[in-house]
This record gives structure tokens, sequence and C-alpha cells, in this order.
């Protein structure tokens, strides 16, 4: 078994932020890789693979506590087999939340969603979400700077 170090970690978060597919492991595979928040980079996979566009990728989460970004609803039973399984090998197809890319769908209204137990697929996805989420307050920061300075002229 190969083990990635911080280093490789945060050098494949770093690829992932640029738009760059990256190669991980799951439990059961080993997966090619984009940042699903991007179209473009996510339409790399379909070109790389030669995917047909109508076959949805899996999205991969740190934590079931972020599946609002994904997901519309959550239902009871899926909800049960998420306590049950996750973090592990088990996708949940779940009606897609309707800010939710075409191209990471397939173009159907569902969405699957996994929760991985392989500890470099877990590293990689929490610290995606938390620059993801840091860059989004930089640019926030900056946006109301920008518009405090252009009400005060």
């Amino acid at each position: 078994m190969v083990r990635a170090t911080q280093t490789d970690i945060e050098t494949a978060v770093e690829a992932l932020r640029a738009g760059e597919l990256v190669v991980f492991p799951t439990e059961t595979v080993y997966g090619l890789g984009a940042n699903a928040a991007n179209p473009p980079a996510v339409r790399k996979i379909f070109e790389v693979k030669g995917r047909p566009p109508d076959h949805p990728v899996i999205v991969h989460l740190d934590d079931p506590r972020y599946l609002h970004r994904w997901v519309s609803e959550m239902p009871a039973v899926a909800e049960a087999l998420a306590d049950k399984f996750w973090p592990g090998p088990l996708t949940l197809i779940l009606p897609k939340a309707e800010n939710v890319n075409e191209i990471v769908t397939g173009g159907q209204n569902s969405i699957g969603i996994r929760v991985p137990s392989h500890p470099m697929a877990q590293q990689a996805a929490e610290r995606l979400r938390r620059r993801y989420r840091g860059a989004i307050r930089k640019s926030l920061r900056a946006a109301e700077s920008h518009q405090t300075r252009t009400c005060a002229r």
C-alpha cells in the first residue's frame, strides 16, 4: 500500500483548486477526481476517460453535514443507511440541489454522494472544502471592501 504524505495531500488539493485532475484511492477503487464545484474541471474527467456526458460522477464529501450543499432532500431510509455505512463504500443516489451543475449529474435530477472512509480521500475532501470556504470568504471580504470604498467616494 502506498501512503501519501501531508505534502502529497496538499499538492493534490492545490491541483483540485486549480481545476486539475487527481487520482485518489477510495475503499474500493482508485478514482479520477476533480473539484465537483468546478464544472470545467469535472468536464475534464469526461474528456480524459471518454465518458459519455449522461454518465454522472460521484461527489465525495468528508462529512455528511455538508450534504445540504449537494442534495435537496434526504429521505429517512437514506439517512438510516448513511448513519450505518458512512464513512464507507456506500454511494447514495439522492435528489440533487438546484445549484448543482448538470455536468456532475449527467443532466439527471439526482446525484451520487459518498463519504469515503479511506484516510487519503477523507483528508483531501476535508482540506478542499476548507480551502474552498476560505477562498469564498476572502472574495466576499474583498467585494465588501471594494463596495465600502466605492460607496465612500
